[in-house]
Order: C-alpha cells, then sequence, then structure tokens
C-alpha cells in the first residue's frame, strides 16, 4: 500500500498537536506524532522502537540496514505553544499560500521527516546497504530536552554520524551556544509602607542582585568572546520579574527568571556556582532568604569544528559550516560518540511565532542533500 504524499504527511504530523511547554496546562503528549511516524516508516522495512521517556513522552528510533556505523537523522517531534488568534490560517491545519508551506511546526521541525521519507523512497530502498540508517525523533525539545538526555544517559551507540534537521536554511552548522534558563526566589517581610522597619523588602533585595548579574555579565563579555558567532559574547537575559501586590505594602516576595548563553567553553556548572556564590551574601545582608532553581537542565554549547561530516556538507550544500545562536540537542548526540551537524530546510526566523512557514524551495534541494548522504554514509 503506498505510503500518503508528502504533503500528505506534513499535514497529518501538523494536525497532531504535541505542544510541550514547562506549564503543566499548556503540555501535550508526542505519542500520536511518533506512531504515526513509526506506522509510515515500518511500511518502508524499518525496525520501529518507541521508548517512553516520561508518560506521555516518547522517542522514536527506527532503523534499517546492520553494522557498527552508518548515519542518524534526528529530530523532535514537539512544537512550542501557540496562539491561534494571531494566525492568518488554522496553525494545526497545513496551508499552502505564496510558495510557503504554513502550520504550526512546519519548519521547526516536523517538516524534516517527511523529507527524509521523500529521500527513500527516491530509488534507495531498493539498493544493498553496507551500514544502517536510523530515523530518530525525539520528545520535548522545546522544553527540558528530556528524550535527548534520556538517549545520552543510555550510551547506547546508534551511529558514527548524526544529522539534526533543525531550519537552518540548508545551511550545516557545526557551532551553537548553551544554555541556561534559572529563578531567583526571594522571601522577605511583607509591612505597612509606612515604616520600613516592619518588613523586609524582597524587591530591593531583588534589586541588589540584579545589579550582581550586571555586573557579571560584563565581566563574562571581557573575558569570553568568540568571532565565529553573530553575538561574539555571552549574553544574560532578565526575562521576567514578579513581586508585590500593592504600592503601600512592603514587597514580601519576589521572582526572577532569566537566562544565559554560554560560549564553548563556559561549563554551564561553574557559571551556576559562580551566580550562586555571588547571590548568597545578599540573603543576609537584607536579611531574607535567597533560593536559586534551574527551570531547566543547563544544554551545553555544541562545537564540532573538525567535522568530516561538516566538510561532506559544505561540498553539498555550497556552504562553509556556520554557527548559530540557538540551542539543539547536538551535544546529547555528540555525547554518544557521533560526528554531528545540523543540517534542515525552513529558517529559525520563522519559528516559535504566528504563521509559522517553511519555503517550497527549500525542499527539493533537501531531499537531495538527503539522498547524498544516505548514499554516502549506508549504501
Amino acid at each position: 500500500m503506498p505510503l500518503p504524499s508528502l504533503q500528505e504527511q506534513l499535514a497529518a504530523l501538523i494536525a497532531a498537536p504535541s505542544v510541550s511547554c514547562t506549564q503543566p496546562a499548556l503540555d501535550q503528549s508526542n505519542r500520536a506524532v511518533v506512531e504515526q511516524l513509526a506506522g509510515w516508516l515500518s511500511e518502508l522495512g524499518f525496525t520501529c522502537e518507541l521508548q517512553e521517556v516520561q508518560p506521555g513522552k516518547f522517542n522514536l528510533l527506527a532503523s534499517r540496514g546492520q553494522g557498527s556505523g552508518g548515519l542518524v537523522l534526528a529530530g523532535h517531534t514537539d512544537t512550542v505553544p501557540y496562539n491561534d488568534s494571531l494566525w492568518q490560517s488554522d496553525p494545526l491545519r497545513l496551508t499552502e499560500r505564496d510558495g510557503r508551506f504554513y502550520g504550526l511546526g512546519v519548519c521547526d521541525m516536523k517538516g524534516f521527516f517527511p523529507l527524509v521519507i521523500e529521500a527513500l523512497q527516491g530509488g534507495l530502498l531498493d539498493q544493498p546497504w553496507r551500514q544502517p540508517l536510523l530515523i530518530l525523533a525525539t520528545c520535548d525539545e522545546e522544553s527540558s530536552m528530556s528524550g535527548a538526555r534520556a538517549l545520552a544517559d543510555s550510551k547506547r551507540s546508534i551511529g558514527r554520524a548524526a544529522v539534526i534537521g533543525e531550519p537552518t536554511g540548508l545551511k550545516p552548522i557545526r557551532l551553537h551556544k548553551g544554555v541556561m534558563m534559572e529563578r531567583i526566589d526571594i522571601l522577605g517581610q511583607s509591612g505597612h509602607s509606612s515604616n520600613p522597619q516592619l518588613g523586609r523588602s524582597a524587591l530591593e533585595a531583588m534589586h541588589e542582585v540584579m545589579g550582581e548579574l550586571q555586573g557579571l555579565r560584563r565581566q563574562w563579555q571581557d573575558e569570553f568572546r568568540n568571532a565565529q558567532f553573530s553575538v561574539p559574547q555571552p549574553t544574560l537575559n532578565f526575562g521576567c520579574i514578579h513581586g508585590g501586590d500593592n504600592p503601600n505594602r512592603i514587597c514580601g516576595h519576589c521572582t526572577l527568571e532569566f537566562d544565559v548563553r554560554l560560549l564553548p567553553g563556559m561549563a554551564s556548572d561553574a557559571i551556576r556556582e559562580k551566580i550562586d556564590a555571588l547571590i548568597t551574601p545578599i540573603a543576609s545582608k537584607h536579611q531574607v532568604e535567597i533560593k536559586l532553581t534551574r527551570l531547566i537542565p543547563g544544554v551545553e554549547a555544541f562545537d564540532n569544528m573538525d567535522s568530516e561530516l561538516g566538510r561532506l556538507a559544505e561540498v553539498l550544500t555550497g556552504h562553509a559550516p556556520e554557527s548559530v545562536a540557538f540551542g539543539t540537542e547536538g551535544p546529547f548526540l555528540q555525547q554518544l560518540g557521533m560526528d554531528t551537524i545540523i543540517l534542515g530546510p525552513g529558517s529559525i526566523d520563522q519559528a516559535h511565532q504566528p504563521n509559522e512557514y517553511m519555503s517550497l524551495d527549500q525542499v527539493k534541494p533537501c531531499i537531495g542533500i538527503l539522498q547524498s548522504l544516505i548514499k554516502q554514509y549506508c549504501l
């Protein structure tokens, strides 16, 4: 029985909501997506294995061929939350207009999987394979990266080289920043604002904390620099702050959430220890409690500058490998000993926003690149 067309496959994946979010009310399972992929890949002769990482969250490992090396084509099956009122069309329905496919996750990154399947159906399946091909579809990349973390923790050898199909405009990426997302909670004592002695202001303590973090940011930006990035220094962004409830009441509780984008060579654990040591004295000074908490486990920077796969991708795409500021699952696949690059259709500029799209002119070139990679590593 023939598989659905590329466009039909993409429509089916987009129609299966799979939001990954740190807010439980918005978080969804990705089971429908991986089961749909497993069904199609089974029809093509792949052995499919679903691994439940957490309740309702699954990785799919689909393999074809035998051997100790081979190629991994990887991507995540989840999307970020969305506000359908801001879309010009239904975000869960694939729409084609103006030479583009529109839909939630179409470039970030459900669209990669139908292109892989299309590449395989271009005469590759009838040829003898000397090394395996593995299709990896993970969960929760947009929040905790629990799917890739679980795979890395398993220390399972799954391939010699890996391509992660994140949207890069079909340019190979072998360098990106790491990311930490942290929260600082300060618990003081509320009281009547007419007398400061009646309370201990969490907001004033947080003001000092933010000043110290700004100083630390300046220190990092003087100390660390990598000209291969468009933003060559590490960054620290104050994302949101909440505290107090009324102007005539001393603020009893204040929370700050922030992220740090790390350059290669900056270890997240060491950075976190530095932050903790910096803010701890502020607690005793203001007689408040201060707690530093990870919002998500950190993702280390990705650096694969000496890469056989990267050199091949440069030939196939006509683009020298570049760097990006966003994070991927690359560091976790590297931990499994794979030569890893990031390369996929679409642009990160269209991801995580209303009217997400992939240009149709990316489809055929991507299929051609994937076919060349499979021939090189598997046939």
